[in-house]
């Protein structure tokens, strides 16, 4: 998982002490809920939102359901007022990860991050981390993204390495094109959406950065032989007969 931490929360102070609270984290911030959806909408290595429920603008909890709705694999802590079970119910709802109560205990606090960023110590270094580890890096970076329009040049500059040369480097180290293996994990999600939302075509089009549904069902068709809608019916299918073996 990506070791960067989005902050997200309208008083200064208190993001700049969660940024010590978190010193060997790299950290990101935001003001609003706004705010924090318009550097989600970018190509991000973001693993993890801390955000505040109170804010001018858009609440917390508003901010939330966006966030998830957009990438819910984005894990997100609230932070709420003391005793503010009622929001904290209503943000678990919403698929919150974890909730901290103000004011914020540092080692409980810590505990939630450390155990949603999956990790008791940050990555290496890019500059520490061999050709492998690199590559490792950009396919977590393609996984991470996979809700958004990235291309070679936004993983080349997460580990510092110019497009053409990752290219080859990528292919050479994982056995696959970088734009191949960006197209695989793009598909396993539409699959993935297909067997197991309500999400239309056209809305999973949208999700997965397609300018539109007809360039999706024509790559979608292409690669696994089906069209979306001929595989999310196949896959119903499997699942009753499934069921009714159980």
């Amino acid at each position: 998982m990506s070791k960067k931490i989005l902050i997200v929360d309208d008083n200064e102070d208190l993001r700049s002490e969660i940024k010590d609270f978190l010193d060997e984290y790299e950290t990101l911030e935001a003001q609003t809920g706004e705010g924090a959806l318009a550097v989600l909408c970018r190509a991000h290595d973001i693993g993890l939102v801390i955000l505040d429920v109170m804010m001018p603008g858009m609440s917390g909890l508003d901010a939330l359901f966006e966030i998830k709705k957009n990438d819910p694999h984005v894990k997100v802590i609230i932070l709420t007022g003391h005793s503010s079970k009622d929001v904290a119910i209503e943000a678990l709802k919403l698929r919150a990860d974890d909730y901290i109560e103000k004011p914020i205990d540092i080692r409980k606090f810590r505990e939630a991050v450390e155990s949603l960023m999956g990790m008791h110590a940050p990555e290496p270094e890019i500059c520490s981390l061999d050709i492998k580890g690199k590559m490792l890096r950009v396919k977590k970076f393609i996984e991470n993204n996979r809700f958004k329009k990235v291309g070679l040049h936004e993983a080349a500059d997460c580990v510092r390495m110019s497009p053409k040369y990752l290219s080859r480097v990528f292919k050479k180290e994982m056995k696959v094109g970088f734009n191949k293996y960006k197209l695989q994990v793009k598909l396993d999600q539409a699959k993935d959406l297909l067997t197991k939302s309500g999400y239309t075509v056209s809305q999973i089009s949208d999700k997965l950065g397609y300018e539109n549904a007809e360039s999706f069902i024509r790559q979608f068709k292409k690669a696994v032989r089906k069209t979306p809608a001929q595989y999310r019916k196949d896959g119903s299918r499997i699942t009753m007969i499934v069921k009714k073996v159980k």
